[in-house]
């Protein structure tokens, strides 16, 4: 596949979508997990949303239990610990893996479009973060230890 959008997802609330539903805007997207040292990220990915939403920007979050089983509950679990813990109102997908010979299509292709450090591809950790352009290209890859807060430069450039 050639362009993000034409992905396919389903929604945490368990409806099919694309993720192309997100074309023509600037897209943060992130593997997240409720139980890791970096779930705090919420709260900045939040926060992002909604100061940029009227722009033109959005978080996709996509929940992995790849990393220390970091991410046990289910769709369920998951939507009232993000709803309720950091009153998440970005969009959340059901949940994937990133790595491996199951990974979502999305982060194979992700993964390919923009290496890590040292050139891996692998994800390394929970909250690795892709940022996508309003034509959907993978712009940038941040590693999990950059704060969401960080990257406002970065998407004001995009928006």
């Amino acid at each position: 596949m050639s362009s993000v959008y034409a992905f396919e997802a389903t929604s945490l609330e368990g409806k099919p979508t694309t993720v192309g539903e997100h074309r023509g805007k600037v897209m943060l997207i992130v593997n997240v997990a409720s139980k890791c040292g970096f779930t705090y990220q919420y709260e900045g990915l939040e926060a992002l949303y909604r100061k940029y939403k009227e722009r033109g920007f959005v978080v996709a979050g996509f929940p992995c239990n790849q990393f220390k089983k970091q991410e046990p509950g289910d769709a369920r679990e998951i939507r009232d610990f993000c709803s309720l813990t950091y009153d998440v109102s970005f969009p959340m997908y059901a949940k994937i893996d990133v790595n491996g010979p199951g990974a979502h299509p999305l982060y194979r292709w992700l993964k390919r479009e923009r290496r890590g450090a040292f050139g891996t591809q692998s994800i390394k950790w929970n909250f690795t973060k892709f940022l996508i352009d309003r034509e959907g290209n993978v712009k940038a890859r941040y590693a999990p230890t950059k704060k969401p807060q960080a990257l406002e430069g970065a998407i004001e450039a995009l928006l």
